[in-house]
């Protein structure tokens, strides 16, 4: 029996060796994951390290400018230069912080951003770390704990500033994270299983996307993702022009640059699952048949690897896009768009997905729509047709249901409510003043 390290190390000898020390079974479960957790770990730091340099550059490209140009060619040494600067700074603790909860907080951070990765497949066989029947579950409950870390952050550093930053994160957690995990159950009615693997393995057989069939979801899991990253214009727990920095104002040096470290991960964390999700993850038409038809080569390995990272691309730039395109949001309309749109939009979605199930199996019987259930819900092309055909239209009903929803929405200005009720107490022949003082009261 050929050993999973055989798989991607071809030069016998080392597979030889590597079995005569350990076994088999320790190969297949200690050391070939051990290779792969560090992979993953290195080239996700990497990507850290330049995201900021790929920031600067895209933002310098919207405005005209040039970014970083001064340290390498291209400016492609700066990042390094900033990885210098940062690890040699100073690491100060406020002087009536906890120390411990403000020294441990970026160390939270990191561990549970990293720790999702053993379960994202960025390719079939060797390309995931570990496929387990509950990964999505798996990935929402361990992305939660990273937010904890800003909420601890916040308190321990005896800041107003990072009070007040880490407050925000905590109600931006609540608010989004519903949202966002209610906006999977649609794909999951399809997919019918919760392992990341068996969801792209069932948009590959049945060969859609399941943004074809949830457009609706894959918007209300992209704009939560990129609340929930704290990314703009959701970056209300760090906004610079009203909080200095937020939860991190305290942090310097190599502990600052976890945080960092942490919300790039994260970003890609959210890109990872939202391309396994909704945009088939390494699963491309005609990647199999270029590889030679062989499920297992590492040739076809590769090439669903250099697919995934691709569409993971589109998302990380949208991530940089969006940045320089729309303004902050106030954080009440952060809540409004949260609780009034988001969480019913999510709700509606799972409904309209249970009458397209259900029409779809309705149909069948005239027009054979569903061909099979045992890799998900597999469909003809005429149940392709209509699951599509229902996604979209469930973007209208969506907009006019919460259009309806939200109509009165203004109604329950409890200020405006008050600033009437104040003019109305003001007699009806006082002088302008009084009139003036009285709304100003209000």
């Amino acid at each position: 029996m050929t050993s999973t390290f055989a798989l991607f190390a071809p030069p016998n000898f080392l597979d030889d060796l590597l079995l005569r020390f350990f076994g088999e079974q320790t190969v297949n479960y200690v050391v070939w994951p051990f290779i792969q957790i560090g992979a993953v770990i290195t080239l996700v730091a990497v990507w850290a390290l330049y995201a900021s340099y790929l920031e600067r550059k895209i933002s310098a490209f919207m405005q005209a400018r040039l970014g970083p140009m001064r340290v390498g060619k291209w400016g492609l040494l700066q990042p390094i230069a900033d990885a210098v600067k940062l690890l040699t700074k100073e690491d100060l603790v406020p002087e009536k912080a906890d120390p411990y909860i403000f020294r441990y907080a970026p160390y939270i951070s990191v561990a549970a951003t990293f720790i999702t990765f053993s379960v994202v497949p960025f390719a079939p066989d060797w390309g995931v770390i570990t496929d387990v029947n509950i990964g999505l579950l798996f990935v929402l409950s361990i992305s939660s704990v990273g937010v904890l870390a800003l909420i601890l952050a916040g308190w321990s550093s005896n800041s107003k500033y990072a009070l007040l930053g880490g407050l925000r994160s905590s109600a931006q957690m609540v608010s989004y994270e519903v949202s966002m995990g209610l906006s999977l159950v649609g794909a999951l009615m399809f997919a019918r299983t919760l392992s990341l693997s068996g969801i792209t393995t069932a948009q590959a057989s049945d060969s859609v996307w399941f943004i074809a069939y949830q457009p609706l979801a894959f918007a209300i899991f992209l704009i939560s993702g990129i609340a929930e990253n704290n990314r703009a214009p959701f970056d209300l727990p760090e906004a610079e022009s009203e909080l200095v920095a937020g939860f991190h104002t305290e942090y310097s040096g190599m502990r600052w640059s976890l945080f960092f470290m942490a919300e790039y991960a994260a970003m890609v964390v959210v890109a990872g699952v939202a391309t396994t999700v909704f945009l088939g993850g390494w699963y491309f038409p005609g990647v199999l048949k270029l590889a030679g038809g062989d499920p297992h080569s590492n040739l076809y390995i590769f090439l669903s690897l250099v697919v995934f990272v691709l569409k993971m691309a589109v998302l990380l730039y949208l991530y940089f896009w969006l940045r320089w395109t729309f303004p902050r949001y106030r954080y009440d309309q952060l809540m409004d768009l949260g609780w009034k749109w988001m969480i019913p939009a999510s709700l509606l979605n799972i409904v309209w997905t249970g009458v397209t199930v259900f029409v779809l199996q309705a149909l069948d019987g005239p027009y054979n729509t569903v061909e099979s259930l045992n890799k998900g819900v597999n469909l003809s092309w005429a149940g392709k047709g209509v699951a599509v055909f229902m996604g979209f239209l469930g973007l209208f009903v969506a907009a006019l249901f919460l259009a309806y929803l939200n109509r009165r929405s203004r109604d329950f200005n409890l200020k405006k409510q008050r600033r009437q009720i104040r003019l109305v107490d003001v007699p009806k022949g006082a002088p302008a003043v009084a009139t003036a003082a009285a709304t100003e009261n209000a």
